[in-house]
């Protein structure tokens, strides 16, 4: 697996096609826990903050496979089995990020229930990295750590998929 850079992406590159319009976002988060139940979380390289592995799909591969790839891409270790258990996908989930661009969301969220390798701390996309307990997150900590949390707890209390 390599790490796909922004402007050969297929969202850099219908960014690049279609200027400053909405775009659809589709994309995927994962949240891996340790055998003590604790999150990991990386530091993001582009604002520092402190988020869940997430990123988007490419032409050619599934959400669960986006949702693997980016866990590899941002930690070094290789999900090989995962469950979604949200979808972010209401209109109120459009945001403008730091470059100006604009998107509604379509994020599907993932539980990684195995996985192997070594924990990397630094990648092109992070700065640093490491597994929290799920109430003692450093900070700043992305708004949707933990109410993809939240979600997953619900989601293991009841099988029902999250859907906002």
């Amino acid at each position: 697996m390599s790490s796909i850079p922004w402007a050969e992406s297929y969202l850099g590159q219908l960014r690049a096609l279609a200027g400053d319009r909405v775009l659809m976002f589709v994309g995927a988060r994962a949240v891996v826990r340790d055998a003590a139940g604790q999150v990991l979380l990386i530091e993001r390289s582009d604002n520092s903050y402190w988020a869940l592995p997430a990123g988007a799909m490419e032409l050619g591969e599934s959400i669960a496979e986006c949702a693997i790839r980016e866990v590899w891409e941002e930690t070094g270790l290789t999900a090989t089995a995962v469950t979604p258990f949200a979808m972010y996908t209401h209109p109120e989930r459009t945001f403008t990020n730091m470059f100006g661009d604009t998107y509604q969301l379509f994020v599907v969220a993932f539980r990684v229930d195995a996985w192997s390798g070594e924990l990397l701390t630094s990648t092109d996309e992070t700065t640093n990295a490491g597994f929290f307990g799920p109430r003692a997150l450093p900070a700043p900590v992305s708004s949707t750590v933990l109410e993809t949390l939240d979600d997953l707890a619900a989601f293991e209390q009841t099988g029902q998929v999250v859907l906002k």
